[in-house]
């Protein structure tokens, strides 16, 4: 066999060492180091300027605002992810692909772009502005345009995680559930649902962080007005360019935290769906 194609297995000791002592380098490098200069920041000063710090009103703002936009956005793109993913994987019918296409689009634009678009869309000089303005609607720097970009940065990742889960289970049972005379409704509950729910709740909390996370596209939305469309990502950039480092590495903490407890629930959620 050649060495070209030779199994990693057959690799000399030495190299898997290398191998495994460079990922594990980069890995601190770019990943634990960061987060460890986060949290070392933010405990500096000690315990009580951190909660101060995040007691103050405009982060307590954030903080709310950051949990409301994520609170309405996730069961949106988890039903919209679910349907998209029922109807791929599911069924066949004109324009299958297109839809898989706009599942993955959001991957593909950058979130200030996605942002800019919905100024374009309902800012006060866009497409739909004047109509809105002309009801006391207001879109953009307010709470329903953070959630409208959130939604769209963040609505591939429902889908993107059961997708392929449910096109590998094929529709076998679905098929024979309808034959016994189950309606739509049951078979989803009783057959579908069953065999995706560990991989439904990794896609809940993964979009439930970018969420909670995202930047790029409720930067462009936001207007940044201080205790009422700042999300905590916003904040952390004000306080920061203020030069208020503490409140600024406080708030960074908590989203860091808020980001290692899902990905812990995520790893839990994974085993259990191994272990099922």
């Amino acid at each position: 066999m050649s060495a070209r194609f030779r199994p990693a297995a057959e690799d000399s000791r030495p190299a898997r060492a290398l191998l495994v002592l460079a990922a594990i380098t980069i890995g601190v490098v770019i990943l634990a180091l960061p987060l460890a200069a986060v949290f070392t920041e933010a405990l500096r000063r000690g315990w009580g300027v951190l909660w101060d710090a995040l007691a103050e009103e405009d982060t307590r703002a954030a903080i709310r605002l950051t949990l409301v936009v994520a609170a309405i956005t996730v069961p949106i793109n988890t039903i919209g992810g679910l349907a998209a993913c029922w109807a791929i994987a599911k069924h066949d019918f004109p324009g299958k692909r297109l839809l898989v296409v706009l599942v993955e689009l959001p991957f593909s634009v950058s979130p200030v772009i996605s942002g800019l678009v919905f100024v374009l869309i309902f800012g006060a000089q866009g497409w739909l502005g004047p109509w809105l303005q002309a009801r006391d609607v207001q879109i953009i720097f307010a709470l329903p345009g953070l959630v409208l970009a959130t939604i769209f940065v963040t609505f591939p990742f429902v889908a993107r995680t059961v997708l392929p889960l449910m096109q590998e289970q094929g529709r076998e049972e679905e098929e024979a559930a309808a034959t016994l005379g189950a309606s739509g409704w049951q078979i989803f509950r009783r057959v579908t649902l069953p065999n995706i729910r560990w991989a439904l709740l990794s896609g809940v909390l993964l979009c439930n962080a970018r969420a909670m996370g995202e930047f790029g596209a409720v930067s462009v939305v936001s207007g940044h007005v201080r205790g009422m469309t700042n999300t905590m990502p916003l904040h952390v950039e004000i306080l920061y360019n203020e030069y208020q480092f503490a409140g600024a590495f406080a708030v960074a903490a908590l989203l860091a935290l808020l980001g290692l407890v899902t990905l812990a629930a995520k790893t839990v959620l994974e085993r259990l769906g191994r272990a099922a």
